[in-house]
């Protein structure tokens, strides 16, 4: 969906809150939680808090809400002492590295991002998706490309070759019917350096996250071929929550509480964008002004973090949809991979 120059792009989807989301969030902490009104659990005290540790994407302002709930007090709440560790600190991203040598117990991460090492062996579960779509596809508005077909014999900017946005967005080219292999040139920029490249014209368009892909588009005046809310990701979670089995065996209630209090988090984020953004720039200085994320914050679907069969039912998705650029054989059985990466900390 191309944007009008320089214009915010708005919430995407309808006002309210989809069934499909309501019913994936009830499963984790019932209609009330879905529709933000989690009940505030019996003060803990400080001595009776149990630690988890938790890696988180500080630069990534879709994982501000981690870092709110944290100096807010909010995992204190439900009886957990966070420490968030950033697995993007020694910059590459380590997520899975730290879950598999026990550095941490859970984290989030993008979805797509997740399910190849699943697959080879990590043990860890999705329990929980924290909110859709966080990337975006960007053009100028000279280019002359308004739709994902246009791309066809273009040059694409990413952050790195094969990174989380180069795979979310072939997955959108297939299925508009260009080959991100034959039809497209992937070449890495520094990520600081996309929107320049793409201004210069050494790249037709870019693929990356936000918030620098939502500021491009506010102050370098880009324009928004496709995002990972629409599309093809219509309905479907970006980033997700995988724990340990490790630390499933060792405390499911512990692990539980720790979804119960991500997801009131995100529901308070949905409906007070102006607040987590002012603490956010504060605390963490992200490379974007604080009314840049007051935006940002308010058009993430952070009402979406289905749970349960809810969120089984999206990797299922995102397996198929892996298979069309050749990250899964054409003959696995997603359904059943979903079963085996997942775990229902709420049954």
């Amino acid at each position: 969906m191309a944007k009008q120059d320089g214009k915010a792009p708005k919430r995407s989807g309808k006002a309210g809150i989809s069934r499909r989301t309501v019913l994936g969030a009830a499963g984790a902490v019932g209609l009330a939680g879905a529709l933000g009104v989690v009940a505030a659990p019996s003060i803990v005290r400080s001595a009776d808090l149990k630690k988890v540790r938790f890696g988180w994407a500080a630069p990534a302002a879709c994982h501000a809400p981690l870092g709110y709930a944290a100096q807010q007090g909010i995992f204190a709440k439900h009886g957990i002492d966070i420490e968030l560790v950033d697995f993007l600190a020694n910059g590459d991203d380590a997520l899975t590295k730290y879950l598999a040598s026990g550095k941490i117990d859970a984290g989030a991460g993008f979805l797509l991002g997740w399910l190849k090492p699943l697959d080879e062996g990590l043990d860890v579960r999705l329990i929980s998706a924290t909110h859709a779509g966080c990337m975006r596809l960007l053009t100028t508005a000279a280019s002359g490309i308004k739709k994902l077909e246009d791309l066809k014999g273009k040059t694409i900017a990413v952050g790195a070759l094969n990174d989380a946005a180069q795979q979310t967005f072939s997955v959108s080219l297939v299925k508009a019917g260009v080959d991100p292999d034959k039809d497209i040139t992937w070449k890495a920029f520094p990520d600081n350096l996309l929107s320049v490249a793409v201004q210069k014209g050494e790249a037709d368009a870019l693929g990356h996250i936000d918030p620098q892909g939502y500021d491009w588009i506010l102050n370098d005046h880009l324009v928004e071929i496709a995002n990972s809310q629409t599309g093809a990701y219509a309905n479907l979670s970006c980033c997700t929550v995988g724990a340990s089995l490790d630390f499933l065996k060792r405390d499911k209630a512990l692990v539980r509480a720790t979804v119960e209090a991500i997801v009131e988090t995100h529901e308070f984020v949905a409906d007070h964008p102006a607040e987590v953004a002012k603490f956010y720039k504060e605390k963490y200085n992200p490379p974007v002004s604080e009314e840049t994320l007051r935006q940002l914050l308010g058009v993430l679907a952070y009402h979406h973090h289905p749970a349960g069969e809810a969120l089984e039912k999206e990797i299922a998705e995102e397996i198929d949809d892996l298979k069309l650029i050749k990250v899964f054989r054409a003959d696995a059985d997603s359904k059943a991979l979903a079963k085996k990466f997942s775990y229902n900390v709420f049954a």
